[in-house]
């Protein structure tokens, strides 16, 4: 059964180690990046290898604003495109850590790492790749609280025990440091009989989460605001589409930041921030979240949350500060919640 975690280790190193040999071979668009990246981005690929670019599964774009200098772990590096692509924007400086259990994948990320090291320029390294599962990152002799960044592509929906994940990837974070991931969901719970298809679950379907499910298991974790950053629906064709049927599917970009004090809900204290311009790559306007883009020198209100993701992490810099949390105002307003006291209208639905 798939969902044991020794056969779901065993299914996805057959996948990825052996049934797909390059991105082509993918059978469904779940794993497939498909919007463009930004311009910085673009830059950095024309540096990776075709080799590296060619073996490259992956569903959404992870690679946050504002990385120099940062130290970064990537969960399921596969052959390493997207430690490649961090290596380079993180600089000299930086240091960019992969986890891969998959022995070709690694193969191929760490026979290009002395490519790379000259096409950027360095004298030496700044990356490396370590074999081990997700899940047990306790067994792979990293520090706690010591990476300001730890990113993941489409691979939490390959593992059987995804709190675990989560779990290791909170410990090894800094305060102030974030989870800024891409992966696929459901819009409800994927029946456990279909986690047996080895070939579903390889192409990261049958494993994902419902979407809501993952909202409580961050919050248990001690990830307490997750901020989506975007999300597309995909369309299933054929055989596949068939067999979930009616079950829809999302790739999602979300960013889970470890700050201590962050409120189940946004909460109004009165308080508001100014964006300097000051990232290199985002001169004229920062995106936290799919609902806050801060343009250069305009003054905007936020809730508590959001003042202490801004105010509490590596993007501190970057920002002018305005009020405190010494006043309570309420429920912060059009945050993804109201007063439910406000209304007296009487509930006609059998479910609140």
């Amino acid at each position: 059964k798939t969902t044991n975690m020794t056969d779901v280790h065993e299914v996805v190193k057959d996948y990825y180690g052996k049934r797909i040999k390059q991105t082509d071979d993918l059978i469904t668009s779940a794993c497939l990046t498909t919007c463009a990246p930004p311009p910085h981005i673009q830059e950095a690929l024309k540096f990776i290898h075709p080799d590296v670019l060619n073996t490259y599964y992956g569903c959404g774009l992870v690679v946050p604003t504002g990385l120099e200098g940062m130290r970064i772990l990537d969960l399921g590096s596969g052959s390493g495109r997207d430690c490649f692509i961090l290596s380079k924007l993180v600089g000299e400086s930086g240091s960019v850590v992969g986890v891969d259990m998959t022995d070709e994948q690694l193969a191929i990320a760490n026979s290009h790492i002395e490519y790379h090291t000259k096409a950027f320029g360095y004298s030496k390294p700044n990356v490396e790749f370590r074999k081990g599962f997700i899940e047990r990152l306790d067994e792979l002799d990293l520090l706690e609280n010591s990476f300001d960044v730890i990113v993941s592509n489409c691979v939490l929906s390959l593992v059987a025990d995804k709190k675990s994940v989560l779990e290791g990837a909170y410990r090894l974070l800094k305060t102030g440091g974030e989870i800024y991931f891409s992966d696929v969901y459901a819009d409800r719970r994927v029946p456990e009989h279909l986690a047996k298809d080895p070939v579903l679950w390889g192409e990261c379907l049958t494993g994902a989460l419902y979407w809501n499910d993952f909202y409580s298991l961050a919050r248990k974790v001690g990830f307490n605001d997750p901020r989506l950053v975007s999300s597309r629906k995909f369309d299933l064709v054929g055989k596949v589409a068939a067999v979930l049927d009616p079950i829809v599917f999302f790739s999602a970009e979300f960013r889970l930041f470890k700050i201590e004090g962050l409120e189940s809900d946004c909460e109004d204290y009165g308080q508001s921030v100014k964006y300097l311009g000051t990232i290199s790559t985002s001169p004229c306007a920062f995106t936290l979240d799919k609902h806050h883009k801060f343009s250069k020198g305009q003054v905007v209100k936020v809730c508590g949350n959001t003042f202490s993701m801004l105010h509490e992490s590596r993007l501190k810099p970057h920002f002018e500060f305005f009020g405190d949390n010494s006043v309570h105002y309420g429920i912060f307003p059009d945050c993804g919640k109201s007063n439910p006291l406000l209304t007296s209208e009487s509930v006609k639905s059998s479910c609140c």
